[in-house]
């Protein structure tokens, strides 16, 4: 099976080989027929801290690395 992967921006670069960042998703309401737009915050392993806040950037699922890491960069 195919590994997830998801685009979104650094919001926190503060803590070693980690970084946050905000995915935001697009969906239209089921009921109401408007877009909804929610966001969710990952932490993502950043092996040599390359990424800083404002970056855009893809993670994409791996094997946990920590106790809230579960995903990677891939690329900006």
């Amino acid at each position: 099976m195919p590994k997830r992967i998801l685009q979104g921006v650094v919001t926190s670069d503060q803590n070693e080989q980690t970084v946050t960042v905000l995915v935001e998703r697009r969906f239209k309401h089921p009921l109401l027929h408007k877009t909804v737009r929610k966001s969710k915050k990952y932490r993502a392993h950043d092996e040599q801290n390359t990424f800083k806040v404002g970056d855009t950037v893809r993670i994409q699922e791996c094997a946990p690395k920590s106790k809230t890491k579960r995903w990677e960069v891939l690329t900006a």
